[in-house]
């Protein structure tokens, strides 16, 4: 039968061993201390109590008269033992200079010599030890009886036994290991209790076990792509990984320090900072698109926030892309079916024997749709712009809105540098074009005006619709995320000027919106077409 071997103690088996060790080290010692200390205090009161007796015997006149007597024994036995029974000591010991006894507890040792030092007596000294006598090892003190004449004329020693002394002190030291025993005890049961709650809180996983977990996560924090950020139940971050560092952009100062001092948009921010959870919610930073969920962290009281980030910036320019596309794919279906239309036209008309008719036709269909592109292409002929601004006049027709590029457009190929990207320029002027056309769509005369120019060194792209205009209470919000009048579908709303702005933002440029001159709104997107480093201008009623 295989025995099994017991694995390594939990972190808070441990530290409950450690603890309970320690503080039984310590009632010892200390236990210990005390006894060693009473010992002596009680041998040196024992010493104090001995002199003041012998000196008390040893100045009482009556002991002087008695040793002056034929038979001092006579009288001083009876004193001695009086003396002994009023103060406790175990023996008062009246001898002759010599050292023969006159009193002693045992009357069988009277006229015996006494056992112990005298010679300092002798000099006229009082002195204490502790010497083993006919009674046993006893603290003891002997004086010298004066007469008048300051003549030594007898010695007295009083003493109180060892074994008194060690009872005294056994009674306190009884005492003490109690009050240890007690102070012992209620130290064990509070290690116990903070050490059950340690090992609730390291689900009983022992030191290599938690050392082991740590490096995981380490390890794996820095693996994740997404970026993950913890705050602690104040809002302030605990922990970032470099993914979350990343798409922040922030740095590595940052834990400690609360969300709202990150410098994070005011909509970031506040998902941040929010007790409820948020899911898949879409948040602009200057330069990235960020889906956020957060998570609180929670176990009878709030202790944090885990937040998660992922960078869809390339996700949302794909898709966007994708939107132009399946636009451009509705158009041309729209327009095949129109030019089909046209051509059975042409072929009715040739059946029934109307040939020039049916030239006139199909020629003016023909002129107008090249009309329309070299009108394009003379204004434009950047060929990302023009085939954007070709496809949206298609899109804008089929919901009954007139697309018209101005006469004021004059970008030529080639003027674009490669730090502005055809890809960026989609994004801002695909979702100005989308915005008028939502805004012009049902207005008497249903028009989006774009103008595309260089001025001053500088891209200049102007957006003019005959909607509703922009109401100037609304003027401060129109390019925060998900802001709209209009309802929202099933994607959502409110994105597209945002990623308008975080373009612009993104390559230094400015954003304005206004009223234009015929009602509706003007949107104007002013950048640089060379690489500067200069500051951002501010976006009236829209960048802050």
């Amino acid at each position: 039968m295989r025995i099994p071997v017991p694995g390594p103690r939990s972190l808070a088996g441990q530290l409950f061993a450690m603890q309970a060790v320690l503080i039984a080290v310590l009632v010892a010692g200390y236990a210990l201390f005390t006894y060693v200390s009473d010992r002596a205090q009680a041998e040196e009161a024992a010493g104090r109590q001995a002199t003041a007796v012998a000196r008390s015997v040893a100045d009482s006149p009556s002991v002087r008269e008695a040793i002056g007597t034929p038979d001092p024994t006579a009288l001083l036995q009876p004193y001695a033992l009086r003396v002994m029974r009023d103060t406790e000591v175990d023996f008062v010991t009246i001898m002759n200079p010599s050292g023969i006894r006159w009193t002693h507890p045992d009357e069988n040792e009277i006229g015996r010599h006494f056992r112990g030092n005298t010679a300092r007596a002798l000099k006229g000294q009082t002195f204490t030890e502790t010497y083993t006598g006919t009674l046993g090892p006893s603290v003891r003190a002997v004086t010298p009886v004066e007469d008048d004449d300051r003549r030594i004329i007898g010695l007295v020693s009083a003493g109180i036994k060892v074994e008194a002394i060690s009872k005294r002190v056994s009674d306190q030291v009884t005492a003490l290991f109690g009050v240890a025993a007690g102070a012992l005890a209620l130290g064990a049961v509070g290690t116990y209790v903070i050490n059950a709650r340690l090992r609730r809180h390291t689900h009983g996983m022992n030191a290599a076990e938690l050392s082991r977990m740590h490096d995981y996560h380490q390890a794996a924090l820095h693996a994740v792509r997404e970026g993950l950020l913890m705050l602690d139940g104040q809002y302030r971050v605990a922990l970032v990984n470099d993914g979350g560092r990343d798409l922040l952009g922030v740095s590595e100062e940052v834990v400690g320090r609360s969300v709202a001092e990150l410098g994070l948009p005011a909509p970031l921010t506040g998902a941040l900072l929010s007790s409820e959870p948020r899911v898949d919610e879409v948040h602009l930073t200057a330069d990235r698109v960020l889906v956020v969920n957060t998570s609180p962290v929670s176990g009878g009281e709030r202790r944090g926030t885990v937040v998660t980030l992922r960078d869809v910036t390339e996700l949302q320019s794909l898709m966007g892309e994708l939107d132009s596309e399946r636009g451009f794919t509705q158009a041309l279906r729209s327009q095949a079916h129109e030019a089909a239309n046209r051509l059975h036209t042409v072929v009715s008309l040739i059946e029934l024997g109307r040939a020039e008719e049916a030239v006139d036709f199909a020629t003016a269909e023909l002129e107008l749709a090249q009309a329309l592109t070299d009108q394009v292409v003379a204004a434009v002929s950047e060929p990302v712009l023009a085939a954007l601004l070709l496809g949206k006049t298609a899109q804008a027709n089929e919901r009954g809105v007139e697309l018209v590029v101005s006469q004021d457009s004059n970008l030529d190929d080639g003027v674009l540098p490669e730090s502005l990207p055809a890809r960026d320029l989609v994004t801002i002027l695909g979702n100005l074009i989308d915005n008028a056309v939502d805004a012009a769509q049902g207005s008497v005369r249903a028009r989006v005006t774009v103008t595309a120019a260089t001025e001053d060194s500088g891209l200049v792209l102007r957006v003019t619709d005959t909607g509703s205009g922009v109401d100037p209470a609304h003027a401060s919000q129109v390019f925060e995320r998900g802001f709209s009048t209009k309802p929202a579908g099933p994607g959502g709303r409110g994105l597209g000027l945002a990623l308008v702005r975080q373009a612009v933002h993104r390559h230094e440029g400015t954003l304005a919106v206004a009223q234009a001159e015929g009602g509706g709104a003007e949107f104007v997107v002013r950048l640089p077409l060379r690489a500067t480093t200069a500051a951002v201008a501010p976006v009236p009623g829209g960048e802050r």
